[in-house]
């Protein structure tokens, strides 16, 4: 997996030397759990068509991607967390954002463990 694709590499960088590899990866493990409940609450935005649900959610788990270093989680949510669409596109996002997630929590393990 390349790592530079869905990483912010530097942030991580500063990261890991102020802070070292257990810290990381305890905020990585946090993030993991966190984002199962973001991801089912932006499934029930989807399910219940609310857009200021979908904002909601979005945002939040945009913040928390973007502070662990998941650079491509991060963009796709800032890139539709205010959309208007149709639940359709919504749950494309949605299967597209689980995905990432998981290809961007991988690389970070990829790359902590470099």
């Amino acid at each position: 997996m390349n790592e530079i694709n869905h990483l912010d590499l530097d942030l991580l960088q500063g990261y890991k030397e102020s802070l070292g590899n257990d810290v990381l990866l305890k905020m990585l493990e946090m993030y993991e759990q966190q984002s199962v409940i973001y991801l089912s609450d932006i499934e029930e935005a989807v399910l219940t068509n609310s857009q200021q649900l979908w904002h909601e959610h979005c945002h939040k788990m945009k913040g928390a991607a973007g502070s662990v270093g998941l650079l491509k989680v991060n963009q796709l949510l800032a890139s539709i967390d205010k959309v208007v669409e149709s639940k359709a596109w919504k749950n494309d996002q949605l299967t597209t954002l689980k995905s990432l997630n998981l290809e961007g929590v991988s690389a970070f393990k990829d790359w902590l463990n470099e």
